[in-house]
């Protein structure tokens, strides 16, 4: 057989099994059939509020999560305490590094794959790049090949907006041809999303990469800005900015990001999608600190140190394209996001 025949014949193959396992344009099933995911990183601060949309909307859910010790597992361990007793749950402590017990412990049978695991964080991963590269690069690899050994044909890849780098043309779109990323974190997401076009097109994946504007909200991980900052604050202790303080983000909530997430998932389409999901709106570093002491009714004791290696100036996402395609359309501004953000963070707080 030629190699032409060969793709032809596996991408009609893959069509069939498609049309079998997942739903209609429209995302629609009948009443009593259930749709099965498989979400990775389903412990972690954004995949632990896609488990709670999924599970409201009766999916049958897998995660895997290997509960890194980048940060204190207790925190994992409460984000997944309301799901364990739901009997469609199944959570799974796999590492996506190690492909053969993917496949020992998990069977296959997703409408779905979720992949949201990774090692996170831009000044991390200049200190200890080659876990970066196992992990966010090895292991999104094992996925898509799980994906295609068992026929999954909706794969959602949770990328970053630390694709785009230094490009200095804002707001981002998803059509710019040239990334420059500056730290192996982003370096990672960028060969994930190249990684998803090329089992898009040999094996009929539909792989749609949502490119996350700095989420935040209840649950945050305790190494982000916003949960430092206020972290600190709340203690009396002083925060440390770096720079002068103009460095520009786009805040996501993450309840928005969620919306993109679930409507990335009925995507039909086309073989092969990028998407910005950010709030379309920058704020300064200082712009933050002040909302933070509105917020909390403190005055932030601030320390300020020189610009750290990795950090780009500036984060600003077009949301044009997800907004006509997805019907993406972020609710929640920095006040109120903040707002019920410390919310979480008091009660937390108490019941430690």
């Amino acid at each position: 057989m030629s190699a032409s025949a060969a793709r032809e014949f596996i991408a009609v193959t893959r069509a069939i099994r498609y049309q079998v396992r997942v739903p209609d344009q429209a995302g629609s099933q009948g009443q009593n059939q259930v749709r099965r995911a498989l979400l990775t990183g389903g412990a972690g601060f954004i995949g632990s509020h896609v488990a709670d949309t999924l599970l409201r909307d009766n999916w049958e859910l897998t995660v895997v999560d290997n509960f890194d010790p980048f940060y204190d597992h207790r925190i994992k361990r409460q984000n997944v305490h309301a799901h364990i007793e739901n009997r469609s749950y199944h959570l799974i402590e796999a590492d996506i590094r190690n492909c053969e017990e993917l496949k020992d412990k998990l069977d296959g049978n997703y409408d779905v794959i979720l992949h949201l695991a990774a090692k996170a964080g831009v000044r991390p991963s200049i200190e200890a790049p080659i876990g970066y590269q196992q992990t966010n690069v090895g292991g999104t690899q094992n996925l898509l090949e799980l994906a295609k050994e068992w026929g999954v044909n909706q794969f959602i890849f949770a990328s970053s907006s630390s694709v785009y780098g230094v490009n200095a043309r804002v707001p981002w779109r998803e059509s710019d041809s040239v990334l420059m990323p500056i730290s192996p974190y982003a370096s990672t997401k960028v060969s994930g999303e190249l990684m998803g076009h090329v089992y898009s097109h040999l094996y009929g994946i539909r792989f749609i990469a949502l490119r996350l504007f700095t989420v935040y909200g209840p649950r945050q991980r305790p190494d982000l800005a916003i949960h430092k900052f206020a972290e600190s604050m709340l203690r009396g202790a002083p925060i440390t900015l770096y720079g002068d303080g103009t460095t520009c983000r786009d805040y996501t909530y993450v309840a928005d990001i969620v919306s993109g997430v679930r409507s990335a998932i009925d995507y039909r389409s086309t073989a092969f999608e990028i998407f910005n999901l950010s709030n379309e709106r920058t704020v300064t570093l200082l712009e933050l600190v002040r909302a933070l002491e509105k917020v909390l009714s403190i005055e932030a004791k601030i320390e300020w140190q020189a610009e750290q290696l990795g950090d780009v100036p500036q984060t600003c996402g077009d949301i044009s394209k997800a907004r006509d395609t997805l019907g993406y359309a972020p609710q929640t501004d920095l006040t109120a996001g903040l707002t019920r953000f410390a919310e979480w963070l008091k009660r937390t707080r108490e019941s430690a």
